[in-house]
Parts: C-alpha cells; sequence; structure tokens
C-alpha cells in the first residue's frame, strides 16, 4: 500500500513540474500564424548587448522573434532568421511590426524626427 502511495505521489509531482511556464515579460498584442485578429498573448524582454537594445517576443507556445531598435525612425528590425520585418506607426502611437505570418503590436513613441505614416 505505501509502495502504491509513494508512486502516485511522485507521479502528481511529476505532473505538476511538467506543466509549462507561461513566457515572462511585458504583455503585447500579436496575431501569429497568418491570423487576422490581434490577442494578447504575446510577451516582450528588453535586452542589451553593448550600445546594441533588442526586444524578444514569445507567444505561448514557445516560439520567439527577436528585434533590434533602431533610432532611424523604423523603431525595430528582425535581429534574427531570414525574414525581414516591415514596420508601420499606427495614428495611436503603435508600432505594427510584420514578419513572416507573425504581425506584433508594440506600444511606443515616434520620433519627431521620424518620416510621417
Amino acid at each position: 500500500m505505501r509502495k502504491v502511495l509513494a508512486l502516485t505521489l511522485l507521479s502528481v509531482l511529476a505532473a505538476c513540474s511538467a506543466g509549462e511556464e507561461a513566457p515572462k515579460g511585458r504583455g503585447i498584442d500579436c496575431a501569429t500564424g497568418g491570423s487576422e485578429k490581434f490577442v494578447p498573448e504575446c510577451f516582450v524582454e528588453d535586452s542589451q548587448v553593448g550600445e546594441r537594445r533588442f526586444l524578444t517576443v514569445r507567444n505561448k507556445n514557445g516560439a520567439f522573434r527577436r528585434f533590434e531598435m533602431v533610432n532611424d525612425g523604423r523603431g525595430v528590425v528582425a535581429a534574427d532568421g531570414a525574414d525581414e520585418a516591415v514596420a508601420k506607426w499606427s495614428a495611436e502611437g503603435v508600432l505594427e511590426v510584420a514578419v513572416g505570418k507573425d504581425r506584433y503590436r508594440f506600444p511606443a513613441r515616434m520620433k519627431s524626427d521620424a518620416p510621417q505614416p
């Protein structure tokens, strides 16, 4: 009986530890995999390497994209991968970035000398 109880307890603990951990960072809206609808299911973390600043965006399924922040009015560019990031500013002050079939909305502030949309 003790062996059965111990095995049951171990299997319950293993199931708890096997659960997926939620991504860390600030929540942002995203539309991934070609979805038309934006949902608040992505998380962004800031990092810096030397003078370069990066944003890593993760979604709940574990996929991620990394962007480099730039000061030329574009906002961000793709830091990794073969797909190019296309960024556009909305009238509401949101930077919408598309890479492949994924789109992300970053709350941001446009530089006063940046090209206007």
